[in-house]
This record gives C-alpha cells, sequence and structure tokens, in this order.
C-alpha cells in the first residue's frame, strides 16, 4: 500500500501538467531545434508540457487548421505566416493577448521595432515574433566576377547585370511568383511603394506597374526564367546548375539550399532599392487560438519567452539563418557572421524593413496579385490589363 501510494505521489507532478500543443512549419534543421527548445523546456520546469508538430509548409499548415477550427481540434499555439495571421485576428481565432504578458522595458527596448510591432492589431497584442526574415538576392559571384560585375544595388543596375549575365545556356534572373507574392512586393516597397493604400488594394498605383512591366520587359528579352511557387524546386536547381545566374528569395532559403552541391561561389546581396524604399518583413508570428485554457495560454507565453533567451535567439539564427528578433543576440552572433559575411545581408536590411500589411483581406488579395503575376509573365497577358484584373478582383472581396 505504502508503495502505491509513493508512486501515486510521484505521478502527480506528470499528471498535473499542462500540455501546450504547438503546430508549426518548420522542417529540416529549424524544425529540429525547435523540438529540442521544447524538450529543453519540459525538462527544465513541470508545470507545462509543449508538443510541437510540423504541419507541413506554411500553405499546408494553413489549410489543416481551417479543417480544425470547424471541428474545435485546433493547437494551442500556431504559428501563423504573416500574411495570414491578420486574418486569424480578423477572424476572431486569435487571442489578445495583452491581459497575460507583463513584459519590463529593458525586454521590449531590447526587441527590434518592425518584428515586435507586427503582432499588434488595432492596439492590442495578438502575435509574438519567432521567425523573422528579409528576402535577398541569391546570387552566381564567380559569374559576376567573370563579368567584371557587381551585385546591382538598384533596379536599373539590376536589369543590365542580368543582361549582362544571359547567354544561350543561362538566363540572368530566375523570378518566383509565390502564391502571398511577397518577393514581388520587394520590388514594389523598395521603390518606394505599397500594395495597399488607405485600406485598399493598391494594385495599378506606378510602382507596381513599375515592377511588373520590368519583368514583363525582362521576359520578352529573354532575360527571365519564371517559375510557380509549385516549381520552386525547378528555381533551386536552374540557379544550382547554373541556368539562372540570380534568385530573389527569403534568407530562410539558405540552409535549405546547402542541400545541394554548388559548383561555383555563392553571393547574397540585399534587394535592390531606390532611394527611401524598404523591403517587407517575412516570416511568421506566433498565434494562441481561441479555446485555450489559461493555464495553456501562460504555458504557451512561457515557452515563448525561453525561446527569447538571447542564447536561444542565437541558436535559432545559426540553424535558420532568420534574423535575430533580439538586440542582445547580435553579440553572440558575431563569429557566425564573421565566418560567412553573406549571412549578415538579411539581418542589416532590418534597418530598412517594414511590415506588411495587417488586413484580414491581405492574404486574398496578395494571391490575386499572385495570379496576376502568372497569367502577365507566363500566359503573356499584358501588365497594366492583369493588374487591372487583380485590382477589380481585390476591391470586390470584403
Amino acid at each position: 500500500m505504502k508503495k502505491l501510494l509513493a508512486l501515486a505521489l510521484l505521478l502527480l507532478p506528470v499528471l498535473a501538467q499542462t500540455e501546450v500543443s504547438f503546430w508549426h512549419s518548420m522542417d529540416g534543421p529549424a524544425g529540429r531545434l525547435l523540438s529540442a527548445f521544447a524538450q529543453e523546456f519540459n525538462a527544465r520546469q513541470g508545470l507545462y508540457r509543449v508538443l510541437p508538430q510540423y504541419v507541413g509548409d506554411y500553405r499546408d499548415a494553413e489549410t489543416k487548421l481551417v479543417a480544425a477550427l470547424r471541428t474545435g481540434a485546433q493547437p494551442v499555439l500556431f504559428q501563423a505566416e504573416i500574411s495570414f495571421f491578420p486574418r486569424l485576428v480578423g477572424e476572431g481565432r486569435a487571442l489578445a493577448l495583452d491581459p497575460y504578458l507583463n513584459l519590463d522595458r529593458a525586454f521590449l527596448e531590447d526587441l527590434f521595432e518592425p518584428a515586435w510591432n507586427y503582432g499588434l492589431m488595432e492596439g492590442k497584442r495578438y502575435g509574438l515574433p519567432l521567425n523573422t526574415s528579409t528576402p535577398v538576392l541569391f546570387y552566381n559571384l564567380d559569374a559576376l566576377r567573370a563579368k567584371g560585375l557587381k551585385a546591382p544595388r538598384n533596379w536599373k543596375e539590376f536589369e543590365e547585370v542580368a543582361k549582362a549575365l544571359t547567354s544561350r545556356q543561362a538566363k540572368g534572373f530566375i523570378f518566383v511568383t509565390d502564391p502571398q507574392a511577397w518577393l514581388f512586393e520587394a520590388m514594389v516597397t523598395s521603390r518606394g511603394g505599397s500594395l495597399v493604400r488607405e485600406g485598399r488594394p493598391n494594385f495599378l498605383s506606378k510602382e507596381v506597374v513599375e515592377a511588373l512591366e520590368m519583368l514583363w520587359r525582362m521576359n520578352r528579352a529573354g532575360l527571365l526564367s519564371v517559375r510557380s511557387m509549385a516549381e520552386s524546386t525547378f528555381a533551386q536547381l536552374d540557379f544550382v546548375r547554373t541556368k539562372g545566374m540570380m534568385v530573389m528569395a527569403s534568407i530562410a532559403n539558405w540552409p535549405a539550399a546547402e542541400n545541394f552541391s554548388f559548383a561555383f561561389t555563392l553571393g547574397v546581396a540585399p534587394v535592390p532599392r531606390e532611394t527611401g524604399g524598404k523591403v517587407p518583413l517575412g516570416g511568421a508570428q506566433l498565434v494562441v487560438l481561441r479555446g485555450a485554457s489559461e493555464a495553456q495560454v501562460r504555458g504557451a507565453l512561457e515557452f515563448w519567452r525561453y525561446l527569447m533567451e538571447p542564447s536561444n535567439v542565437a541558436r535559432w539564427v545559426e540553424a535558420s539563418y532568420y534574423v535575430p528578433v533580439r538586440k542582445s543576440a547580435a553579440p553572440l552572433l558575431e563569429g557566425f557572421y564573421r565566418e560567412n559575411p553573406f549571412r549578415k545581408v538579411a539581418f542589416e536590411q532590418i534597418a530598412v524593413a517594414q511590415e506588411r500589411p495587417r488586413l484580414p483581406q491581405f492574404s486574398a488579395w496578395a494571391s490575386l496579385l499572385a495570379e496576376a503575376l502568372e497569367k502577365s509573365l507566363k500566359g503573356g497577358m499584358a501588365p497594366q490589363r492583369a493588374l487591372e484584373e487583380a485590382q477589380r478582383k481585390a476591391e470586390a472581396i470584403r
């Protein structure tokens, strides 16, 4: 009897643990590190048990979450891609976290503003930063050097470099029409433009038209290889096999690219920009979904605080190549950046980064814009007509 009582007492802490389910879209080194973070967090305290689960890429994760929300089977914590995040808030699915957060001033001042500010909507905090990225220009450094060229700093230079790098065997630039038009958005914001103005789609603005007309012009001249996101693996292979000399992507694509064997030196440059231009943030926010118990909410936030410890932020950057969200992590990354200075390019762009539009409809608008890019660059539709059609469809969404 005594043995049974002793065993029951030993089991009590385990039985009392609050489980915090966590759905994420990180595979490879980043996914493995998230699992390690959860194990470490679970081992160092007895109140909460974080259960991370990889649920596919952002699009797959969104589909699974929408289905789970219908049945009440959603997780406690969800990694929401930043164009999907406003939709969760707008539909009342995300929990406002202000009543649960008590962060001191020093901690708040240590966070980089663009990543931290993105989690705010209508004056309330719904999102917490984890993985933050900026787009960069990957290029074949050997090919540029052989031509006596340097990485382009603005869009005029970009066209010139693409032309100089184009040959019978290779295109100067590979453009990926991603489903949320993030890479195209970078071509717009870097010109000083925006995809949204006064809460409405802004697809007919001068900067948007200029960006698509540039791609159209390059495509007609044979300088461009156009790939959809479904063809992203082919885009990677084109670049690795020197069938394309430049490609724009998230800095977080670099670890996956290292799975390939490069026959050239990889170069990384900031997105070409005009004076006053910006680059859009990428990545995701952690969201606590409605339906979580009080204890689960507190467990999710405690886990996030653990992720935000400077040493863990540094470990995260080294595994994923995302940019650090805390200033105090930067000194811990000096060796990592010194080993390959190109790794620092995305981080340095934080100074000119801006949040993507935070509107519930923006994700749907961006998808329509991505369709317009494909119709124009793959289907031959004139840029102005494609953008007019996308604007009209976007304005019809309420």
